[in-house]
């Protein structure tokens, strides 16, 4: 299973490693699903079958040998659900192999967000707000891992700063990963764009436009 498959592009590379083998795309965006169908099932008809649900409340009972899984699990606020959801998928002995946003991932720039939503023009938008990703420390991962299920469960965070090449290419960066969540409670165009120049403006001060990315990698096996 490739858990959190976006468009398919590392789904292509695990197909290419397995030329015997099958593998689930899942996901829980139709969208994505459907990019990843297009781009995949010319290439490896037969051998990927698309599935979409939530990674939390898979309907899947022992199928699958391995999970893999990039940039998708701090998309799921569940983590305790998360993990049992991928250990009754899996068949005993299967193995999991992941990496997603770990604690502290992206602290400075969020706080930035977090600050600027206070504000009189942005506040509206964003009555009950709550963050949509989870971000955990290893030892609650391990811990979420062997309750669910899992054995010889290790997780560890890596530090993934990336530097982007001047202003334009950070604000396309903030504005089509970063502020996603965000931008969708704006509805009005001009606040939209005040919003993402604010953060830019905020970041000048960085010469090396930075975003201090930590990711948390992850591996077990099933009992």
């Amino acid at each position: 299973m490739d858990a959190g498959c976006g468009t398919g592009r590392l789904t292509a590379e695990l197909l290419e490693r397995l030329p015997q083998g099958h593998v689930l795309a899942v996901d829980v965006s139709q969208n994505m699903l459907q990019k990843a169908q297009e781009s995949l099932e010319p290439r490896f008809d037969g051998r990927v079958r698309f599935v979409h649900a939530d990674l939390a409340d898979l309907r899947i009972e022992a199928e699958c040998d391995g999970v893999f899984s990039t940039a998708a699990f701090h998309w799921v606020k569940d983590h305790d659900a998360l993990f049992r959801s991928l250990a009754r998928a899996l068949k005993p002995g299967g193995w999991i192999e992941a990496q997603a946003g770990g604690r502290g991932n992206l602290e400075d720039v969020h706080e930035r967000i977090l600050n600027l939503l206070d504000t009189g023009e942005y506040e509206g938008f964003f009555e009950n707000w709550d963050d949509p990703w989870e971000f955990p420390s290893p030892e609650t991962t391990t811990r979420r891992m062997l309750q669910a299920g899992f054995v010889d469960a290790e997780a560890w965070l890596e530090p993934a700063a990336l530097r982007l090449q001047g202003r334009d290419q950070y604000r396309d960066f903030l504005r089509e990963v970063i502020l996603r969540p965000f931008l969708a409670r704006i509805d009005d165009p001009n606040l939209k764009a005040k919003f993402v120049e604010e953060l830019v403006e905020q970041a000048v001060t960085d010469p090396e436009f930075k975003l201090d990315y930590v990711r948390i990698n992850l591996r077990g096996k099933k009992a």
